[in-house]
């Protein structure tokens, strides 16, 4: 049946139609829907679970290849860090059940603090690489990525990028049906990883390479077409904008020859090679890394054809960002003198786009949160360690409270650092329900063992926010609608040795005030759990009013915490009815008392 898909769920319905068994991941834009697409699709004898981590995923999903099923284990290009402990071992242990490891990267970058390639972490780990550059493609190579894996005992990455996770196409799916049991598990001595095993096994990793490029060179989704004297590389979704950008050009197929890389790595050399040989010069167009460039350059050094490749080692396309069509053509005309009909936009008559910076949302408990240990802390000398997620909003204007954000549940960690080296500063780490669990509990049993000095706030609003309200551990919903007893955090503190632990609303800012005083007077690893469920999974509390005849304008309101409900409107602060979630916490801190609830929102 013909159905219009997303990338990520193309992906899904593949890996469904290829009969996986287990799926794991760790939520991460631009990944997610990959992972909730199999639970809402699941046709039965699926497991799928949202792991506390990547690296916790991972291992799920090997434990199950080793049971002879077919797993799946989805993230974005950050959690790979995370999850490359496992990931390295398993493809020197190898699989029995096919295993892809489906990876989101993120050119621009637009949700993440890195523009990582995953083309890049493919070869550096030995594993197969496939990459997508449509969501039909996607579909297509889901299905390859699990006979590729059991054919060749090893796992294999699946890499996608942002446009092809979040681009949708019309695509044929056949009846998914009910995965068969797996063989379960068979004890071997290959399951245990040795110093020798490995030391044996790598060698046969580098066999399987060569290998596979001979295999590659003939892979029908890695293809060469038409007949100019300028060659074009392309891999992923790049391949996408070039057919874009010289569709647009006049006899374009007398013009180019077009290369398309579905399989990096290991890189299809002899179909390269003919490449090659078939043109005059040669242009590369990728997102992120220049990783087809430099193996199209190492075939050209080896002697195999003398002549330059552009590209981003030679500026020729640029390094950073995502790529278009129209940039594309604009490299075709700067480098060739080839100019194409692609311009852009012009709205001559549109009014200048207002600006709009990411802020928390109205109502957002982790403002009460921040507000409270800036006004407790006001006048000593503190620092802030912030992490990934909602709340690395905090950094903005006028909260100006996340002085540090590196990876996830780093903020813990690198507080202790920066009170190790700078003994006077009151040091705090802020770190979401959801990332505590995932990252953050080893960073509090490491503050603990070597007694640092530092205050831990959990911010705890009851859900994965940023990513799309996934459950965790601490709500006790499982992806396969069961129910489970929640962690406590609390609990899990004071069991790894956090003795002064302090739970409050961030809503109620004079109680939290007290809370954050009382552990700045304290010393050694203290604790505050700001606990309010996000505004998305709870209704509201109603609207607040302004009483415009008591206000005085001295907008504390908006200067002091930045809620967009609160505005200034002839003069007087405003309220908007259409944000406001009655949270409160602009009456309780208003100097004329003339902000009141309204009525209660249905």
């Amino acid at each position: 049946m013909k159905e219009l898909l997303m990338g990520n769920e193309a992906v899904a319905l593949g890996a469904l139609a290829a009969g996986v068994q287990v799926v794991c991941g760790y939520p991460g834009t631009p990944s997610t829907e990959a992972l909730e697409t199999v639970a809402k699709r699941n046709p039965g004898g699926v497991y799928v679970e949202w792991s506390v981590n990547e690296k916790a995923a991972a291992e799920v999903a090997a434990g199950a290849s080793c049971s002879g099923a077919r797993s799946m284990v989805t993230m974005k290009q950050m959690g790979l860090n995370v999850a490359a402990d496992p990931v390295m071992c398993v493809n020197y242990l190898g699989v029995r059940g096919g295993m892809v490891i489906y990876v989101a990267d993120d050119p621009g970058p637009i949700s993440s603090q890195t523009e990582q390639d995953t083309r890049s972490f493919g070869r550096f780990a030995h594993i197969p690489v496939l990459d997508c550059n449509s969501p039909e493609q996607a579909f297509r190579l889901t299905q390859d990525a699990f006979v590729l894996s059991e054919e060749k005992g090893c796992p294999v990455i699946l890499r996608s990028t942002t446009r092809v996770c979040h681009s949708c196409a019309v695509i044929d799916v056949p009846e998914i049906h009910a995965p068969g049991g797996a063989s379960g598990f068979e004890k071997d001595p290959r399951w245990v990883i040795f110093p020798r095993l490995s030391y044996e096994n790598k060698k046969k990793l580098i066999a399987r390479e060569k290998l596979l490029e001979e295999e590659f060179s003939g892979y029908r989704e890695n293809r060469i077409s038409g007949s100019g004297p300028i060659g074009i590389a392309c891999g992923g979704i790049s391949c996408a904008y070039v057919r874009d950008a010289i569709a647009e050009i006049e006899g374009y197929e007398e013009k180019f020859t077009l290369l398309e890389i579905a399989s990096p790595y290991p890189f299809p050399r002899k179909l390269a090679e003919k490449f090659l040989n078939a043109t005059e010069q040669t242009i590369v167009f990728e997102e992120l890394d220049p990783y087809i460039e430099d193996a199209l350059t190492e075939l050209c050094g080896s002697g195999q054809r003398t002549g330059k490749v552009l590209g981003k080692r030679t500026c020729s396309v640029p390094v950073a960002g995502e790529l278009s069509a129209l940039k594309i053509q604009q490299c075709l005309e700067k480098t060739f003198g080839i100019r194409g009909t692609l311009k852009p936009g012009e709205f001559p008559d549109a009014p200048e786009m207002p600006v709009r910076p990411p802020v928390l949302c109205a109502g957002c408990p982790h403002r009460g949160a921040f507000y409270a240990v800036k006004r407790a802390t006001a006048g000593r000398k503190s620092v802030y360690c912030g992490d990934i997620g909602c709340y690395t909003l905090g950094n903005a204007a006028p909260l100006d409270m996340v002085d540090t954000c590196l990876c996830m549940g780093a903020g813990i960690t690198m507080a202790q650092g920066i009170r190790h080296v700078d003994p006077d500063t009151l040091c705090f780490a802020f770190v979401g329900d959801s990332t505590f669990f995932a990252s953050g509990i080893t960073g509090v049993v490491n503050a603990v063992y070597n007694q640092a000095d530092m205050i831990l706030a959990v911010l705890d609003n009851s859900t994965t926010a940023m990513t799309g309200h996934q459950p965790h551990p601490g709500i006790g919903l499982t992806m396969m609608g069961t129910r489970s007893r929640p962690v406590d955090i609390e609990q899990v503190l004071r069991g790894v040795g956090v003795t002064s632990v302090r739970t409050v609303d961030p809503l109620d800012l004079k109680a939290s005030e007290e809370a954050v005083r009382a552990a700045s007077e304290e010393e050694g690893v203290r604790a505050i759990i700001f606990r309010s469920p996000c505004i998305a999974v709870t209704k509201p509390k109603g609207c607040m009013e302004v009483r415009e005849k008591d206000c005085i304008g001295c907008r504390t309101c908006i200067d002091e915490i930045g809620c967009p409900a609160v505005l200034m409107k002839n003069g007087t602060a405003f309220i908007d009815g259409s944000l406001c979630t009655g949270c409160g916490l602009c009456a309780q801190l208003c100097p004329a008392d003339c902000i009141t609830m309204e009525v209660s929102k249905s």
